[in-house]
């Protein structure tokens, strides 16, 4: 990576919080994580705590321990030399008594421009469901050639994310 300092590359920050914008690929998933007050706590902290992500098999390195607006974070998908390296900043967080979480955002030399929220929400009928939210497209012309590919590691990712979030058979969360 070049001496420049690490830029957003996209203009819509914070768009994942309210109408996603046009010309990007769209996600909306969510699913059931737990139920009642005690299932809510520990899902956001480990959400916040890069839990989600370490879990889902993602490597994580962060410039603080949970995630706060402003926060850097570096992802590390794959092993040895092939691996995929992407840069984000954490452009806002979610907290509020029943729904918490954070988006970040692209940095430059990230292969996809955009934006990812994750919110973890607790529902009057006691049910906490984890929402993930997110508007991409490729930023490099490898990206860009291997769009079709990028868009399965995107909904794989995804799936792992929501069931990291998910208690365990064996009691562990």
């Amino acid at each position: 990576m070049n001496d420049r300092p690490l830029q957003l590359t996209y203009a819509e920050i914070g768009a994942t919080a309210t109408e996603l914008p046009a010309g990007y690929h769209h996600v909306r998933r969510d699913c059931v994580i737990g139920r009642g007050e005690a299932a809510f706590r520990d899902a956001t902290e480990r959400l916040m705590r890069w839990d989600m992500h370490r879990r889902a098999g993602i490597g994580v390195s962060a410039t603080t321990p949970r995630a706060e607006t402003g926060a850097r974070v570096t992802l590390r998908l794959g092993a040895g030399p092939v691996h995929l390296t992407a840069h984000c900043e954490v452009v806002y967080v979610v907290d509020e008594a029943r729904r918490r979480g954070f988006a970040y955002g692209t940095l430059t030399g990230h292969p996809e421009r955009g934006e990812e929220r994750f919110c973890v929400v607790w529902h009057d009928d006691d049910t906490v469901t984890l929402a993930i939210t997110a508007f991409s497209r490729p930023a490099t012309w490898w990206s860009r050639a291997g769009s079709p590919i990028a868009r399965i590691v995107q909904r794989r990712i995804t799936d792992r994310y929501l069931r990291a979030l998910q208690p365990r058979a064996d009691g562990y969360v």
